[in-house]
């Protein structure tokens, strides 16, 4: 069984966001960057299903300018096979992030994509629904266990009252949940290997892909400074105290 893995590049979630003076967006210069945090754990997992010797190949794929090999190179070296690199000058709006990996899930016909349930730079939770639509694929987003047997997938996932387990024949689109593993950390041999591990470039073009943005960004502005809370030394000051909050006074 081959997987199809998509990630992205984004600023490390360890790292405080500073916005561009003018704000457009996010300043990412001399920024550490790393692979969106959900992308790993579906990285991982793939690994874990190759392990158990469902999987027999793992196909890593990230779209954007140079740099996003970095990000591939990364996935490599957490033990994955081979990364396809789509090039773009800036990471693209989710319908094209779909249509690209529709493209290249038909070119490498995987039975499992697998991808992150969001992007924790702009948390739009989008991409797997649209790719799985665009291929006319089963789809299971927010999953917490996977299990595949005689070429059909068990996925469990977390709903708001608690857990659905859906079962239906690969291949299939999922989108992972934090619950469903924990990331290893690439050791310094497998960072070598993966140097040494196919990296293929593409262009949209070579994909039959229109690039065009069809959204625009007029601003980024941090959220307004929470205000300082206030001491009460009562009951009747707390409901009060509510009370002004609630009737916005």
């Amino acid at each position: 069984m081959k997987i199809l893995v998509a990630i992205k590049r984004v600023v490390d979630y360890s790292v405080k966001i500073r916005l561009k003076p003018d704000g457009s967006g996010v300043d990412t210069q001399n920024v550490k960057m790393s692979i969106n945090p959900f992308d790993e754990i579906a990285v991982e997992e793939a690994i874990r299903l190759k392990e158990k010797g469902i999987a027999s190949e793992i196909i890593v794929t990230s779209i954007g300018p140079a740099s996003s090999q970095e990000t591939i190179r990364h996935a490599l070296a957490l033990g994955a096979d081979r990364g396809i690199h789509v090039e773009m000058p800036e990471s693209p709006e989710p319908l094209t992030v779909a249509k690209i990996l529709k493209a290249v899930a038909l070119k490498e016909q995987p039975q499992l994509l697998l991808l992150g349930k969001q992007a924790i730079d702009d948390d739009c939770n989008q991409v797997a629904q649209m790719a799985s639509a665009l291929l006319d694929w089963p789809q299971a987003t927010f999953v917490s266990q996977i299990l595949i047997n005689n070429g059909r997938c068990q996925a469990t996932r977390e709903v708001d009252g608690g857990l659905e387990t859906l079962e239906f024949p690969l291949p299939v689109v999922i989108s992972t949940d934090l619950r469903l593993n924990t990331p290893r950390y690439a050791t310094l041999p497998n960072i070598m290997k993966s140097k040494q591990k196919p990296l293929q470039a593409l262009t949209l073009s070579a994909l039959g892909i229109d690039g065009r943005v069809h959204t625009k960004t007029l601003r980024v502005s941090e959220p307004p400074t929470r205000k300082a809370g206030v001491k009460v030394t009562s009951l009747e000051d707390l409901v009060a105290a509510i009370t002004t909050v609630q009737l916005g006074r």
